[in-house]
């Protein structure tokens, strides 16, 4: 049981980023366990169906980074400022989902709330999987190219050598996200994944947001996380090129130092591909929405509705706090 719930955790923060929509925006939300998360521009509502069935749920009011920090009001500072607090807000309802989610609500059948992790269950698998993350898209990838270029100094090249190093990194992500779709756990994050973009769709369309009407739409949307990731191994080709180093310490080191910078740029991207439809950087985000084929599935009508819920209950907060509903 301990495994089980130790090694769904850890899947669940390493897909975070590609589960995750990292845009100040109208709405966006999260697949979490057995649930979603989906959040106004200063509130969030978390809906999580229990084993039992039933809904239980979290809301809170969200003040956004750029409000709070003038200095994450600049563009690449922007990108670095949302997606840490959308990091954070991940966490949170994750750790909210595995509480709803592992509840064995046969000892206890009248209690509505589920008994929180405790934090210190929660830092074994964010620091295996932060490591985890460093290893598999940064060491692996650099140590291959560089066994490869031993074998065809043709590699050796700065471009060559960082383009076969992308190439590497693209294909380890998605044969991680193809072998652990196939756990069946995985395969409902991902339909909830699914339910998220479909509601989101539904809501963005003008319609009243229902199931039915819901689930005519497509589980592929643009501002998904699955597209930035994309986007964030892309541009790390020619950005990684200009390193002025050729040890591979030295190499590796600037690959994690540079990680801010490539989450900035990789948000600008984004940010101005979706303002921007048919444009060439737009064309650059097809390649995620493919993605999204592995990251997002179709959900049942169920499933749609604990998203519908999330939303209602988001939306709910937004409008007692007096919000104002734009898009940033």
């Amino acid at each position: 049981m301990f495994l089980r719930t130790f090694f769904r955790l850890f899947t669940h923060l390493q897909l975070m980023p590609v589960l995750e929509s990292g845009e100040e925006t109208l709405v966006g939300g999260q697949a979490v366990l057995e649930g979603v998360m989906m959040r106004a521009p200063h509130s969030y509502c978390v809906a999580v169906r229990r084993p039992d069935g039933e809904m239980t749920t979290e809301e809170m009011p969200l003040a956004r980074m750029s409000e709070r920090y003038k200095i994450f009001k600049y563009p690449v500072m922007r990108g670095l400022g949302t997606l840490y607090q959308a990091m954070v807000l991940g966490g949170k309802a994750l750790k909210f989902s595995a509480s709803a989610a592992l509840q064995d609500t046969s000892i206890a059948p009248e209690k509505k709330k589920p008994e929180e992790i405790p934090g210190w269950a929660f830092v074994g698998p964010l620091l295996f999987s932060l490591a985890f993350f460093l290893f598999a898209y940064k060491f692996v990838p650099l140590f291959l190219a560089t066994q490869l270029e031993k074998v065809w100094p043709v590699l050796g090249g700065r471009i060559v050598f960082n383009t076969v190093d992308g190439a590497l990194r693209l294909a380890i992500l998605l044969a991680l996200l193809y072998g652990i779709s196939r756990f069946k756990d995985i395969r409902r994050t991902f339909q909830y994944h699914g339910a998220e973009h479909k509601v989101v769709f539904n809501f963005e369309g003008g319609e009243p947001v229902t199931v039915a009407n819901a689930q005519r739409y497509t589980t592929f949307h643009p501002r998904c996380g699955t597209s930035f990731l994309f986007i964030l191994f892309l541009l790390a080709i020619p950005v990684y090129a200009l390193i002025p180093f050729d040890s591979f310490v030295a190499k590796f080191l600037c690959r994690i130092a540079l990680l801010p910078i490539l989450v900035g740029l990789s948000y600008e991207l984004i940010r101005f591909a979706a303002k921007r439809r048919g444009s060439l950087l737009s064309a650059l985000t097809a390649p995620g929405l493919w993605m999204q084929r592995i990251t997002t599935q179709p959900p049942s009508d169920d499933q749609t509705a604990v998203a519908i819920h999330a939303l209602e209950g988001a939306m709910s907060l937004e409008k007692a706090q007096g919000g104002e509903l734009v898009i940033a």
